[in-house]
């Protein structure tokens, strides 16, 4: 019951942001579909979001700050994301309408 006394530090937050980055990084190389890509990347987007709010926590800013710093950057990064999956969804869309399937290895019309 040792476990159960201990307080969650800094190290705990940031290993959990490590490991939602490398499922985001294995996610993205692994899929064929774009939908699983763009699960990866939100994956990715919310590793980066832990460990920006274990950053800004209070108890690493000091007493000179509020340690809102980390959550007003992952409030940015997640409108960013919702954005970013409107517009992948979309293009999703139009590539499924123009080939019948999403898988990223069939969009090869484009290559220089």
């Amino acid at each position: 019951m040792d476990l159960l006394t201990h307080s969650i530090g800094l190290s705990h937050y940031l290993i959990v942001g490590v490991v939602l980055f490398v499922c985001g990084v294995v996610c993205m190389t692994i899929k064929r579909n774009a939908v699983g890509v763009l699960m990866g990347i939100e994956l990715v987007l919310n590793g980066a979001n832990v460990n920006f709010i274990a950053f800004g926590s209070p108890q690493l800013a000091g007493g000179g700050s509020l340690g809102l710093d980390g959550q007003f950057i992952a409030i940015f990064v997640m409108v960013l994301a919702a954005a970013e999956a409107a517009v992948a969804l979309a293009i999703a869309l139009c590539f499924y309408h123009n080939h019948a399937t999403i898988d990223v290895d069939r969009g090869n019309e484009l290559n220089g």
